[in-house]
Formats: C-alpha cells, structure tokens, sequence
C-alpha cells in the first residue's frame, strides 16, 4: 500500500515568486492605508473612498477566487455554484448590520424596514441571533458549511463528478436564489438588505471606518493566502491533487476521497462566506442577485484566467478581471458580457495555465 500519491504536475512558482507576492499583499494591506494618513487628498498617491471600496471589494473576490482554485485547481472539482455561500455569509452579515440600524430606520420600529412594510408583527425566528455580533460572526461561517457540508455528503458519496457536479451546484444555487426573492422567506425579497448604519456601534459611512475594512479584508486574505499555500503543501494536499490527478488510483492506494473532497469543498465555502460578510460591511447591500448563476461562473473565470493550481493566479484574476469590469462597464457597458466569454473561451483554448503560466513561459524563453 502506497503512503502518498504525488502529484503529476510541478509548481509553477518559484520561493522568491511567492515571496514577491506576500510582501506585495502586505503592501496593499499595511501600506496604502498608512500612506492615506499623510498624503493630501488629491494627490496621485492618495486612495479616495471610491477607490478603497473598490479595491477592498475586488479584495473579497480574491478570496472566492482563491477557494475556488483549492477545489477547482488542486481537487479538480469545478464547482458553478459558490456565489450562495458568498451570499450566506453577506446575508448573516447583513442581518447584523440591519438590527444594528433600530429605531433609525424610516419607521422607526425596532423591526427591519421591510418587516414593518410587509406587515411583520414580531422577527422571525431565524433572525434570533443576528443581534449578537459574535453569534454573526458564529453564523458566517457555520451556514455555509452546513448547505455545503449536507450537499457535499450526498454528492460525493454518490460519486457525482465532472460536468454533472457543476451543474447541480448550479441549479442548488439558482433554487436558493429562488427562494430568496420571496418576501415571506424574511430576507428582504428582491431589494434584501441596505441602508446599513452602524457596525458594532459606530458609523460605517466614515473614511476611518471605509479603511479599517479594507484593512481587515486584506489582512483576511493575507491569512487565507498563508493558510492555503500551507494546505496544499502538505499531505493532505498532496493527497487533494492525486485525487485530481487519478482519484482511482488513490482509493486503490487506500485513501477514501469522500473525506478529503468533503472536506476541502466546506473549507472553501467557508471561506466564500467570510468573503461575503466583509463584501456586504463594504459595499452596502446584500440581495439574492448575487446568488445568480452568472456570479458563480465569474469566480471560475478568475481562477482560469489567474492560472489554476496557482494559488497567487486566482488572486491575480479577480484583480485583472475585476479592474477590467469596472472599467468596461462604465465606458463599454453593452460589451462587457462579450468581453468575459471572449476572456474565458481565450484562456480556455490559448492559455491552460492562465496568467501565471504564461509569464514563467516568458521567463523561460528569455532564460
């Protein structure tokens, strides 16, 4: 009997690649907030509230992108559906931060403003814990590992895999989504939730406020950056790749995948809900959209674009991507959904390795 299966395919990264990058992030994290504090507004350096939104939001999409490379890239499961655990943990968030507001609101009732529109007469039960910040925090991480661990179990065990995986994830997501809009559900139906306040008793609309998040998602990246590339470098990654690789071969070896693939796939939808409780402090607003089938397809293509098995290439994919979205929508907005196929359909047939592939290809031919 076999000890370990080892991955068929070297990594495309060299100690001083990946050191680059981690001091590239601290960077992001650290050092652009500080420099905020003595550079004056209008400078080039300086980064206005628009910009530290943006670039903290483009920051929780890293994070999807980096968990889907751990069960995409390293397990070789494609999953078309973790846009519900990011919207989990936004809505777990989000009804935190929608009791945070009180009696603020426009009718000044100590329920939500869309509970007071529908009539509501008391919360619902499922709202029990969303005014403790602690029992939030509790929430953003066990609701995405339930839905994920009990669909993960029934999936696996059944040996569901390849295109007929991706796509009941998609339609798990799409039902949800479904479920979501309605208003008797208790999730704010088509609008969800906005017009946030306060966060553990102080403002949100402040700078001070904007950069802390910004700088607390970056750190949160940062640590599940760290947490992954130790992951994967270790047994069990190694095993998460042979199973990628020649997941009969492995239970030839004597490793049962159902655990390792269970596994892996509720650590990424954890970390797609941590993702989704920053985005939601960040941007303001949480609703079912971002359960939309297209949302979890988007998070592919940052891992295929960055460059799969990478690691930093997901990361690199949402920036990229992202950077570019937010460009084309505002000066080409009818052509930005071409854009993306194109980018995916490109990446897909020219480029298997994506960005970071591509750049040690050229590194090698200058050498």
């Amino acid at each position: 009997m076999s000890n370990v299966v080892l991955p068929t395919k070297g990594p495309l990264l060299t100690r001083s690649g990946w050191s680059s990058f981690i001091v590239a992030l601290i960077l992001v994290c650290a050092v652009a907030p500080l420099l905020n504090l003595v550079i004056p507004q209008g400078s080039i350096w300086h980064m206005s509230d628009y910009a530290i939104a943006l670039v903290g939001k483009i920051m929780c999409y890293a994070i999807c992108a980096l968990a889907m490379d751990l069960i995409w890239g390293y397990t070789g499961i494609l999953s078309l559906g973790h846009g519900l655990f990011f919207a989990l943990g936004g809505y777990a968030m989000g009804m935190y931060l929608m009791r945070q507001i009180g009696r603020d609101g426009n009718y000044k009732s100590d329920l939500p403003d869309f509970m007071v529109f529908l009539d509501w007469k008391e919360m619902p039960w499922h709202w029990a814990l969303s005014g403790s910040f602690g029992a939030t925090l509790f929430l953003v991480l066990f609701a995405p590992a339930l839905v994920a661990g009990i669909f993960g179990f029934f999936a696996f065990r059944s040996r569901i895999k390849g295109v007929y995986f991706s796509i009941i994830t998609q339609a798990m997501t799409f039902a949800t989504m479904l479920l979501f809009f309605r208003n008797e559900t208790g999730f704010g139906g088509n609008n969800g939730f906005t017009d946030f306040k306060r966060i553990l008793g102080m403002p949100m609309a402040t700078t001070s406020m904007r950069m802390t998040l910004f700088v607390i998602t970056g750190l949160v990246l940062l640590g599940f950056f760290l947490f992954a590339k130790w992951l994967v470098g270790s047994k069990y990654g190694r095993v998460l790749q042979a199973i990628r690789d020649a997941e009969t071969r492995v239970m030839f070896s004597g490793y049962s995948p159902l655990g390792y693939k269970l596994s892996i796939w509720v650590i990424s939808a954890v970390m797609c809900g941590v993702a989704g409780a920053l985005y939601v402090t960040q941007v303001g607003i949480i609703n079912p959209s971002e359960m939309s089938p297209a949302n979890s397809i988007e998070i592919a293509v940052w891992a295929a674009v960055g460059g799969r098995a990478t690691l930093i290439g997901p990361i690199l994919g949402a920036f990229i991507v992202n950077g570019a979205k937010s460009w084309l929508t505002v000066a080409y907005p009818e052509f930005w959904l071409y854009f993306l196929g194109a980018l995916f359909i490109a990446v897909t047939l020219f480029l298997p390795d994506g960005v970071v592939g591509l750049v040690k290809k050229l590194k090698g031919a200058k050498a």
